[in-house]
């Protein structure tokens, strides 16, 4: 709270703290509505006799208080968290000694309002009308395969690609590490930008696509397995 210049001066009843908590609870009991998440959240500090006469606030000062914290507090929680958490013996985690990652995207609903129009947009439909339903937002996603853990993620609204936004996640790849794809994000210029880090790819490739397959001269013969041999991943 402190770097990100949300630390109050007075005690507040919704102090920022609590409010990340809570809108961490949000997405862990997304089909709750905002008091009933608040009150899961504090039903055990309660019952260890640690809030005193504190009550649970109206739905509207939750509201304002989720607008006053923003989003740079989330922002920077999730990026200094968001660290591999699987061990080696993690099932379905490493191969060969590489920690398995994985790059895809997904799409999803946001609330129906003109600020989030603006911002995310709605995607085309095949109806008269031309609009989708809701606004959506689009993300793409570095994930760690063996603790399904998010390593980085890019936002933006429904109109950008997931090949743009996977085009900003190699900053977060290195050596030591095994990054699977889906065909859809074969290319030389994402493939040349993962592959800069020093990072080893193994990417489907669209059926009708015909690559060569060759040894390269500058690689070791257990590299070079790595890569004619593919398969052997299963």
């Amino acid at each position: 709270m402190a770097a990100c210049g949300c630390a109050e001066q007075r005690k507040p009843l919704l102090p920022a703290r609590l409010v990340v908590y809570f809108v961490l609870g949000l997405a862990l009991f997304s089909p709750a509505p905002y008091l009933g998440v608040m009150r899961h959240l504090v039903e055990g500090l309660r019952g260890q006799g640690l809030l005193g006469d504190w009550h649970v606030p109206t739905k509207s000062s939750l509201f304002r208080a989720r607008q006053r914290l923003g989003s740079e507090p989330l922002r920077v929680l999730f990026a200094t968290t968001a660290k591999p958490m699987a061990a080696e013996e993690t099932p379905g985690a490493f191969w060969r000694g590489l920690r398995l990652l994985a790059v895809d995207g997904t799409c999803w609903d946001v609330a129906d309002t003109e600020a989030n129009e603006a911002a995310f947009g709605r995607p085309g439909n095949g109806r008269r009308s031309g609009r989708s339903a809701f606004v959506q937002v689009r993300m793409a996603a570095l994930v760690e395969v063996g603790s399904h853990a998010v390593l980085n993620a890019e936002l933006a609204g429904c109109r950008t690609g997931e090949v743009t936004l996977v085009g900003r996640l190699p900053r977060s790849v290195g050596p030591g590490r095994l990054v699977l794809a889906d065909r859809e994000f074969l290319g030389v210029p994402l493939w040349r930008a993962f592959a800069a880090t020093g990072t080893d790819l193994l990417w489907r490739v669209p059926a009708n696509r015909v690559l060569p397959r060759g040894r390269p001269a500058a690689v070791g013969a257990d590299q070079a397995e790595r890569i004619q041999r593919p398969a052997g991943l299963g």
